[in-house]
């Protein structure tokens, strides 16, 4: 009789822990991760694979990112070619069917988003990363909602007894992150038209969002390292234009923008592009609040 109990007590508090156990989350970018964890809140681990300080094109792929994604229920990347460098290999290795294309634990974040800056032709011999279109689309706010809303149906597929959690989690966010955008768009708008110059075509979708204009770039073309013809016919362009900033993310070498800088007297902004790149930046909505308030600053300073 004792016996039977204690298998039934064991079966009982294995149930248990299984009903209670998170949802595994992994996340390519801390970004996604941050949108992950307002949406699933207390019922998920979130696991980014990316540093905040990182590009993310380019990886160092660790052997404990297989660990993790092999633990997984759920992978989000961002999609267009923005992981092709060093995801795929992990997937494999990692031997999960939960996370693998067409799976319910397998997310592309860019799904249902618009994508600019598509080409008609790509030769990636000659280094361009963007070949299906431009993949910075979470430095638009308004693109963040979106992936909020795809994050939220595909965890209330994985999990669909706490599909109203997740689901007023996400009416939740997307109720703060509305009203801080309508704060920042009046932060900018005395700015609209701004002409800006930036390292990589990193931030297009920003400066669509919030009416700046994006005149040229340090690099030739996305992932090609800058060149002296190119900075040198670069520059002219920024004294005629009055360019007033350089937006470069923290992971770029100094020497190049700072080159430009001092030839057109432009100021150098470092735009931390991923959530948790500054003790200031530790959530989405705080990556903009920081990063806004950094331009204007500088935009004042100049004007």
């Amino acid at each position: 009789m004792k016996y039977h109990m204690c298998l039934c007590l064991l079966f009982v508090l294995s149930w248990a822990s299984v009903a209670h156990a998170k949802l595994n989350v992994v996340a390519t970018t801390s970004d996604l991760g941050a949108i992950a964890r307002e949406i699933g809140k207390d019922k998920v681990e979130v696991t980014s694979l990316a540093k905040p300080t990182e590009d993310p094109h380019f990886v160092d792929a660790k052997p404990s990112f297989i660990v993790k994604l092999n633990k997984a229920d759920m992978l989000i990347e961002g999609g267009l070619h923005l992981e092709i460098g060093w995801l795929p290999n992990l997937v494999v290795g990692a031997r999960n069917q939960k996370i693998l294309t067409g799976n319910s634990g397998y997310l592309i974040a860019s799904a249902g988003v618009p994508i600019i800056e598509v080409p008609t032709s790509v030769d990636r011999a000659k280094g361009d990363v963007h070949p299906l279109g431009n993949p910075h689309f979470m430095l638009d706010p308004l693109n963040g909602k979106i992936v909020a809303m795809h994050i939220c149906d595909q965890l209330c597929q994985i999990d669909a007894a706490n599909c109203n959690y997740y689901k007023d989690n996400l009416k939740d966010f997307t109720k703060r992150l509305e009203q801080k955008f309508s704060e920042w768009q009046k932060t900018l708008e005395p700015f609209r038209g701004t002409k800006i110059v930036t390292y990589h075509k990193t931030f297009p979708y920003f400066a669509n969002r919030f009416n700046l204009n994006v005149v040229g770039t340090l690099e030739p073309k996305p992932g090609i390292p800058p060149s002296p013809t190119h900075i040198n016919s670069l520059i002219p362009m920024m004294k005629n234009e009055g360019i007033k900033l350089i937006l470069i993310e923290p992971f770029r070498e100094r020497k190049t923008p700072e080159f430009a800088a001092s030839q057109t007297g432009a100021k150098i902004i470092v735009f931390p592009i991923m959530v948790g790149s500054q003790k200031e930046t530790g959530d989405y909505l705080s990556l903009f609040d920081y990063t806004i308030n950094q331009i204007v600053s500088a935009l004042k300073a100049k004007s």
